[in-house]
């Protein structure tokens, strides 16, 4: 027994213990990989041949091993915050270094709309161009537009709804009262939008026609921008309305069939699809403002219904909408960053992309939350969340530390112990030398 047996198991345990109290340390620390302490033994030789066995000199701290097991996932109220299910590491850059990697998903905006860590690192991905189409390639810092979001112009409509055939004959088709709900039977509205994304009441008035000899059944279709009459679909000159703005003649006229369901005219059948044209005139709204004329917007009618039974709107589609403001973001499981406006409008803002490595173990970490590739890592594999080996993001919601800590206190014990163990072969050798130090 010697005292350089006793002096290494000391410094291995006390670098254990180092080991073990930066894992407790970080037990509540977002994507923190715990440590392992590995040690090998010493000897002065090797062995040499059959039988021969050599005394060991000690032990030394062989590495500090990385333990990337999967964290617990843990739910938040931030939908910046981001998890990653299963292999993968967020990239992040300070726009000069080379792009470093981490596990955290504690993520906030920038002043200029950047994806940003507490270290003001930007998160990397793909971008989006101007009309939401994610751009693959170089992946980049992630920017969200700090700008709103234009308006658009309404250029189609689709209705879908059930008349009811029960209802009695109201007109022939020869003009309504606007302000006279005898004149017709039922009525629908919806908003559409000019060019510059203000809004307009569209009216729709359904006033029940003539049933004719071979039980075919006429609805005529009334319409009014802002109150405003509209020309008919078929005839722009059709139309005159009287000095309060009452028209004489329906915009379209709807004929089902006599076992009634979808009309014969427009045909829904028909190839191309039979659909109406739409021109609305310069009108002005309930506040006094202004709107513009809309030219040309296609209506979609086929798929409106007569039956015995109630009136009901099922779907109001157009594809027009007012400008916006961005009001927040939506990160989906499969990275796709999307920018929700106050418009009600969302646009794909760019999509993160993750990095994985053959030796994670070879990862170099730097302080921070980070690592950093090396020769013993290789070089980054790069993929999209939730697509091959990558996995899967979830948003709201962070990657524990993966420090067990019972564990650890069992292991924090077993340390202590070996560290006395080794004071104790010192203090035995020395009572050894001592005594031989004694011999008269």
């Amino acid at each position: 027994m010697g005292f350089q047996q006793g002096l290494s198991g000391l410094n291995v345990a006390a670098k254990s213990l180092d080991v073990i109290g930066n894992n407790v340390a970080n037990a509540s620390t977002v994507g923190y990989k715990a440590s392992r302490a590995e040690f090998s033994n010493i000897y002065a030789a090797t062995l040499s041949g059959a039988g021969t066995s050599n005394t060991g000199i000690g032990v030394v701290l062989s590495s500090v091993a990385q333990q990337f097991t999967q964290g617990n996932i843990s739910t938040t109220e931030n939908p910046m915050d981001l998890a990653i299910n299963g292999q993968g590491f967020f990239q992040v850059t300070d726009g000069l270094n080379p792009r470093l990697y981490t596990r955290n998903g504690q993520f906030k905006l920038d002043r200029a709309g950047n994806i940003v860590n507490n270290d003001g690192l930007k998160l990397m991905g793909y971008p989006a161009d101007g009309t939401g189409v994610i751009q693959p390639g170089i992946a980049q810092p992630l920017q969200l537009p700090t700008g709103g979001i234009d308006p658009a112009v309404t250029s189609s409509i689709k209705l879908q709804f059930n008349l009811d055939s029960r209802l009695a004959q109201t007109g022939a088709g020869t003009g309504m009262i606007l302000n006279d709900p005898t004149t017709y039977n039922n009525a629908t509205s919806l908003s559409v939008y000019d060019a510059k994304g203000q809004e307009i009441a569209l009216t729709l008035y359904f006033q029940k026609g003539a049933t004719a000899a071979t039980g075919e059944t006429e609805w005529h279709v009334y319409a009014t921008a802002n109150g405003t009459s509209l020309l008919a679909a078929s005839d722009a000159s059709a139309i005159t309305p009287d000095a309060d703005g009452n028209p004489d003649k329906p915009w379209t006229t709807l004929i089902f069939p006599k076992t009634g369901g979808l009309p014969i005219t427009p045909d829904p059948t028909a190839d191309p699809a039979a659909l109406l044209n739409m021109d609305i005139p310069p009108s002005t709204n309930s506040v006094g403002a202004a709107a513009l004329d809309i030219a040309g917007i296609s209506v979609n009618l086929l798929s409106i219904t007569e039956n015995g039974s109630a009136f009901s709107v099922s779907e109001v589609l157009q594809d027009g909408y007012a400008p916006g403001q961005l009001s927040g973001i939506l990160i989906e499981n499969n990275g796709i960053v999307t920018a929700r406006y106050s418009n009600g409008q969302t646009k794909p803002a760019g999509q993160i992309e993750l990095a994985n490595f053959r030796n994670v173990q070879g990862l170099q970490p730097l302080g921070g939350n980070v690592w950093a590739s090396t020769f013993a890592s290789g070089d980054p594999v790069l993929g999209v969340p939730s697509v091959g080996n990558f996995g899967g993001l979830q948003a709201g919601a962070l990657e524990d530390s993966n420090t067990d800590l019972t564990v650890e206190l069992v292991n924090m014990i077993t340390a202590q112990r070996v560290y006395q163990a080794n004071a104790q072969t010192i203090r035995t050798q020395d009572q050894v030398l001592q005594t031989i130090t004694n011999l008269r």
